[in-house]
């Protein structure tokens, strides 16, 4: 998962895209890129660690241009070392950039493709400097610079790529390109403002980066569809493939900021919408329930902890605070990371746990790892029972398409029955949402009967995937095989 931005303004916009990156942190804290051009030159600087670790005064001051993109990102498997960073640059044709947010399940079929057929050398083990050289050749065979063009090369892209893949681009001498893949796995909305110079426009993983840079949200970008904004700020946008809305779920329940709005839908209302259907399912299983507290573990299960208090008509309490400058543990690069870092980012409330019987509420349950942990702080932090709500269902299987979970093997819920589960994470009850609820939550009153990718629930891909590619992104994703490659780096 990461976080892209693209920014077509009348004046510099290296700054802007700055800003934008650091709204978007939550979805990327490993590496950072910006790349602006100025119609005749094309810049980029980036590297590992934080927005503000990457960039300074003087890397900044170096980014000039009226045209750039951004992209932070978060380590999926095989792209986590330095040169694996964004965005990628090729200069041939014209001169591209490229900031992609998702993952490509035909990675190795393209590489060999792009070796072989289109005469192209990939650097890394990125998919999306594949995705790029893809994009750059399909570009080439046009032997023209225009939006009809770009659409082609786009066409060409989708026919090729198989997966989830959400693109922002800086072109010399075209200005921004940007296309979501047929499914709309991955996020990307458009935004607008006027200024004294004309029209400018800004395109992002979520609409939140579009508010602080004071750009009005004009709607998401389609899936299959591609937009071109040249540099004088002309907008063209067409529908470059067959499409069928299925995005991603996980982005509500764990990963988008609960003050963004993706494909029309308020993440902060389909989280408090989970909330309502797991308290409801907590009053059929147990109409006589004795729990006399609910307690979030911050900070993406507040929304849905609240309403399940609301629900229950019990207490709703802060139970633990937060250590604000450790990062998001479920993406955390290791087991031991990940391990380490439960207790340097919660620390527990006695008072609110003492001698009661404590319902804690979290998103999702991935490894287990650290929902054991906090189920135990809960209990020496006084608790008479712990009790464990997931507002998501179990995640049994990989998400391939930008999240890097790991192989089924460290999944706490996979082959599990969820008697099972609650015995190995130490807690007196485990709820789980059902799937049915939680694609009924989302989807709201607004949109029913929509589409998700549900996949990591399910086991249900929406663009199918290969019989042995699990195999291989089990050798890429189990921290037993990243732990050799850090070694190795």
């Amino acid at each position: 998962m990461c976080g892209i931005v693209g920014i077509v303004g009348t004046s510099e916009v290296a700054a802007q895209l700055y800003d934008g990156l650091t709204v978007l942190q939550h979805r990327g804290q490993d590496a950072a890129g910006i790349a602006t051009t100025d119609r005749h030159r094309l810049r980029v600087q980036k590297g590992n660690g934080l927005v503000r670790d990457v960039f300074n005064a003087e890397s900044m001051a170096l980014l000039e241009g009226r045209v750039g993109i951004a992209h932070c990102r978060y380590p999926t498997a095989g792209s986590e070392g330095a040169d694996e960073s964004q965005p990628f640059y090729v200069n041939s044709p014209y001169g591209i950039a490229l900031a992609h947010n998702g993952n490509l399940v035909n990675t190795d079929a393209l590489r060999r493709e792009v070796f072989e057929q289109d005469r192209r050398n990939v650097n890394t083990e990125s998919d999306s400097e594949v995705l790029l050289n893809v994009f750059a050749h399909e570009l080439d065979t046009q032997k023209a610079l225009t939006p009809d063009s770009v659409f082609r090369a786009v066409e060409g892209v989708n026919r090729r790529a198989k997966g989830g893949y959400a693109v922002v681009c800086a072109v010399l001498g075209l200005g921004l390109v940007a296309f979501r893949d047929p499914h709309g796995i991955r996020p990307l909305v458009l935004g607008k403002r006027s200024s004294p110079g004309g029209d400018e426009f800004c395109i992002a993983s979520e609409s939140v980066a579009l508010d602080v840079l004071g750009f009005e949200r004009v709607r998401d970008v389609a899936p299959g569809e591609a937009i071109v904004i040249t540099a004088r700020g002309e907008l063209f946008a067409q529908q470059t493939a067959p499409a069928q809305l299925t995005p991603c779920i996980f982005e509500y329940v764990y990963f988008a900021r609960p003050d963004s709005m993706i494909d029309d839908i308020s993440v902060h209302k389909a989280r408090m919408r989970m909330g309502v259907t797991l308290g409801e399912k907590i009053l059929r299983l147990r109409p006589d329930h004795d729990i006399d507290v609910v307690i979030p573990i911050p900070d993406t299960s507040r929304d849905s902890a609240l309403e399940i208090a609301n629900t229950l008509n019990v207490k709703y309490r802060e139970g633990f605070i937060k250590n604000r400058y450790v990062g998001r543990t479920f993406i955390m690069p290791g087991q031991g990371e990940r391990t380490k870092s439960v207790r340097r980012k919660l620390n527990p409330i006695p008072l609110e746990f003492r001698g009661r019987n404590v319902l804690l509420v979290d998103d999702s349950i991935v490894r287990g790892t650290t929902s054991r942990q906090i189920v135990q702080m809960a209990r020496d932090a006084g608790a008479k029972k712990v009790y464990l709500a997931s507002a998501a269902p179990p995640v049994r299987y990989p998400n391939v398409y930008g999240i890097d979970m790991p192989s089924t093997d460290e999944l706490i819920a996979h082959g599990r029955t969820e008697a099972e589960i609650e015995q190995l994470l130490g807690c007196d009850w485990l709820i789980y949402q059902d799937l049915a609820d939680l694609e009924t939550a989302v989807a709201g009153p607004k949109h029913p009967g929509r589409k998700f990718d549900s996949s990591c629930f399910s086991g249900e891909y929406v663009t199918g995937i290969d019989p042995d590619y699990f195999e291989r992104i089990s050798k890429l994703r189990s921290d037993d095989a990243k732990k050799k490659r850090r070694i190795a780096s």
